[in-house]
């Protein structure tokens, strides 16, 4: 990895465009592959609203093809997982022969999928600790500010490329933990989207603070994470209860959050109900657990988003 890599962001959404336009603020030379907003960003610019600044990208390098943008050192795959069969065609113009490709998408099995299109020695993946929404086009809100990020290299330790991009990132003001065991932190990422995602959805599209605020809401939340370290520590990871925790404290602040699948789902997009809850629903059953309450969210999902 070179010290100013060139970088290409693959599903310039909320997460891709708010973390594209940290990297180009710190001087990073990044291109956005767009769709929807294309025209809005190219007039506009990108506008990140946080809690301690608003801060303005003007000039973005926004395309509507990955030929346009051409080979990059580095490939930031955002794309939700719904999406993924894309892939296939996004990633080949976009790479040479040392491009590394990161994958900050949610749930289980997406490192497996890219690695079988570009080798699994290009391959690390990343886990987004943050709450950031699209306002109006080109506009990002974020109320977790900056974010953290748990990076780690496909089905191997972490070696100089993580951390070599790991230090790209930091520069651009993220906060980075780098991991040896990437699908153990992948894992650990469950314990919050898994029943925050999952009951935003299964409760007719209603915020964190909704599901806090009632009670009966409220009390499915942790044994649904305990369900899930559970099926973690079966596949021989570490969850700490230090960790459930955690995840349950960081989300009182965050207010009126409407997690990412709730917004797709009011917004009748399709929502990554195989990535985040079935496969890992099946990995578990794999070991011989039992899963009730993940078992009822994910039939449930299936149904309100089979509409």
């Amino acid at each position: 990895m070179v010290n100013s890599p060139s970088i290409a962001i693959v599903g310039a959404g909320a997460l891709g465009s708010y973390y594209g336009a940290r990297l180009a603020l710190a001087g990073g030379n990044v291109r956005f592959l767009l769709r929807r907003e294309l025209a809005a960003v190219r007039e506009r610019g990108l506008t990140l609203r946080e809690k301690d600044a608003t801060r303005h990208l003007t000039n973005v390098a926004a395309f509507a093809t990955p030929e346009e943008i051409g080979p990059v050192d580095l490939v930031i795959i955002t794309l939700k997982t719904t999406a993924n069969a894309s892939l296939a065609s996004f990633l080949p113009p976009l790479l040479h022969e040392r491009t590394a490709v990161l994958t900050l998408q949610n749930g289980l099995g997406n490192e497996e999928q890219i690695a079988g299109l570009v080798g699994a020695e290009r391959v690390l993946g990343g886990l987004c600790y943050i709450a950031v929404t699209r306002g109006a086009p080109g506009e990002l809100n974020c109320f977790h500010t900056p974010g953290a990020i748990s990076l780690g290299k496909f089905g191997r330790s972490a070696g100089e490329c993580v951390h070599a991009i790991a230090d790209v990132l930091t520069g651009a003001g993220m906060k980075l933990r780098v991991f040896d065991n990437l699908a153990e932190a992948r894992w650990q990422k469950l314990i919050w989207n898994i029943p925050f995602n999952g009951l935003a959805i299964a409760r007719g599209g209603i915020t964190t603070d909704r599901i806090l605020g009632d009670p009966a809401i409220a009390a499915e939340v942790r044994p649904l994470m305990d369900e899930v370290a559970a099926a973690g520590r079966a596949q021989g990871f570490d969850v700490p209860e230090k960790f459930i925790q955690g995840q349950l404290d960081i989300t009182p602040p965050l207010g009126a959050y409407a997690p990412s699948s709730m917004i797709d789902f009011l917004a009748g997009r399709e929502v990554e109900v195989d990535a985040i809850w079935g496969e890992p629903l099946r990995r578990a059953q794999a070991k011989g657990l039992v899963m009730p309450r993940l078992a009822r969210l994910h039939a449930e999902l299936l149904r309100r988003c089979a509409r």
